[in-house]
């Protein structure tokens, strides 16, 4: 099994791409999420430490009998919960040939060619954004580390010890901008949250006063960070008006667009991202709308010299011996990872392989089916939107006639059961939000497989879920 003959890995490799055939062949036939308990499916695992080994149809087997029926279906055209990516049989290709080459992306000496490949693919992602040619990056886990890569290097530019660094950020901005700055030094409590708008924008007034009140009581303003596509609603801060206060205070911007920058690529959102080149860093996820399989999440950085004064250190067993400037460039300067795998190459597939053009029009078929969801919702007498459609993420709730004349907080509760029923029905799947301290039922788009006929059944299999609770009830 360690050292398989040409003949199995071909048998191998032949069942397996069977699998994935027929796995999305009949993905719309499967439900997306099937009800279970942890015990039931530990019963299926064997405890046994294993002493001698198994054949390898004997593995696939289990994960197909045991595995795959027991896990969210991610890819199924009606997995709205949280912001999720189907993956790309493009993608999964990628991701084998990348392991069976098992490069080791930490400087050029180690893997030329995917280094190579790296920097070009960061380059025509900073082409994407428009940022200018002197900008770099590197891909990451996801946006997580490409935040708290970004931190880092905006806390390179004013470094301060005594714990007066402020970060300013909206409340709805991704905790994982609170949890990049306590694993900093910077502290939970140095992230300022700013008010947001009626769309769930940041208020500028409010960063304003925020920064002037922090300068008077002797704080370190250094960092302000904007949203291009919220995990809530989608919204998209004002990104131009961002800067300019950035510039007014000498702060880095930093925009986290994990999940929503690559919407720049469809037509009817970029004006939405005006100012995104002038940010100073950004985080992007490949594994988000380019539909590529986690995971691979990517950080940009307008001046990477920052960067690499932040993250640099050297070392006798990583010194660079005898080589040229291109030839000595090294990826753990500009990031916190050492070890990192060829995350580049499925991203260089797809980009390659797809094309912006066509991307940019799947893109732009998400944003469609969010906006007929919304529609659909305003039209009708038993659904109310809950906050406004600016990308792919809706946030909505139902309210049936009998409900119409009650509490806040009977509406409320009645919404919670019916994700749960929903969840457990497994025609659709959502997630939730609380907004203006009312719970909503929320869901995103993020699937090239998703029609507009979804967003109906949507609406559809909410109704009959609704039905069956009242009829329990």
């Amino acid at each position: 099994m360690l050292d398989p003959s040409a003949d199995e890995i071909c048998s191998w490799s032949n069942s397996v791409t069977q699998f994935m055939a027929d796995y999305l062949g009949d993905l719309r036939d499967r439900g997306v999420y099937r009800h279970m308990v942890s015990r039931a499916i530990r019963k299926r695992l064997d405890p046994a430490l294993p002493i001698d080994g198994s054949d390898f149809d004997e593995l696939l087997k289990f994960f197909r009998e045991a595995i795959v029926p027991f896990s969210r279906q991610n890819a199924h055209p009606r997995m709205f919960g949280y912001v999720q990516s189907p993956g790309t049989p493009l993608g999964a290709f990628a991701d084998l040939l990348a392991s069976t080459l098992n490069a080791n992306l930490t400087v050029w000496r180690s893997a030329p060619a995917p280094v190579e490949l790296e920097r070009l693919t960061i380059d025509w992602i900073r082409q994407i954004l428009g940022f200018k040619a002197e900008a770099g990056g590197r891909f990451v886990s996801g946006g997580s580390m490409a935040n708290l890569a970004a931190l880092a290097a905006a806390r390179q530019t004013k470094y301060d010890s005594s714990g007066r660094l402020r970060i300013y950020a909206s409340t709805e901005t991704h905790f994982s901008i609170s949890k990049a700055a306590a694993l900093l030094g910077i502290g939970r409590e140095n992230v300022r949250l700013v008010a947001v708008d009626e769309r769930f924008k940041i208020r500028v007034d409010d960063l304003l006063a925020k920064i002037t009140a922090d300068l008077e009581a002797g704080y370190l303003p250094f960092c302000v960070v904007a949203n291009a596509g919220t995990v809530n609603t989608g919204a998209v801060d004002p990104l131009a008006e961002i800067r300019e206060i950035a510039d007014r205070f000498q702060l880095w911007m930093h925009v986290d667009g994990s999940y929503g920058a690559f919407a720049v690529l469809a037509e009817s959102a970029k004006k939405l991202f005006a100012g995104i080149e002038r940010a100073d860093s950004i985080a992007l996820d490949p594994h988000k709308w380019l539909y590529l399989p986690v995971d691979v999440g990517c950080v940009i950085y307008r001046e990477p010299e920052i960067a690499r004064a932040a993250f640099a250190h050297e070392a006798e067993y990583t010194r660079i011996i005898g080589q040229q400037a291109d030839e000595a460039f090294a990826f753990w300067d500009y990031g916190p990872e050492l070890s990192r795998r060829f995350r580049a190459l499925k991203v260089w597939m797809l980009l390659k392989g797809v094309g912006l053009d066509y991307l940019g029009e799947a893109i732009e078929s998400n944003l469609a089916c969010a906006r007929h969801l919304e529609s659909m919702v305003r039209a009708s007498n038993d659904f109310e939107m809950v906050a406004p459609i600016e990308l792919s993420i809706f946030c909505f709730r139902h309210v049936p006639a009998q409900l119409r004349n009650g509490s806040p907080q009977a509406i409320d509760a009645f919404n919670e059961r019916l994700l749960i029923a929903l969840q457990r029905d497994g025609s659709s799947y959502l997630s939730n939000a609380t907004l203006g301290g009312r719970f909503a039922l929320r869901g995103c788009v993020l699937n090239y497989r998703t029609t507009l006929r979804d967003m109906e059944l949507l609406l559809d299999d909410l109704r009959r879920v609704a039905r069956s609770l009242a009829a329990f009830a």
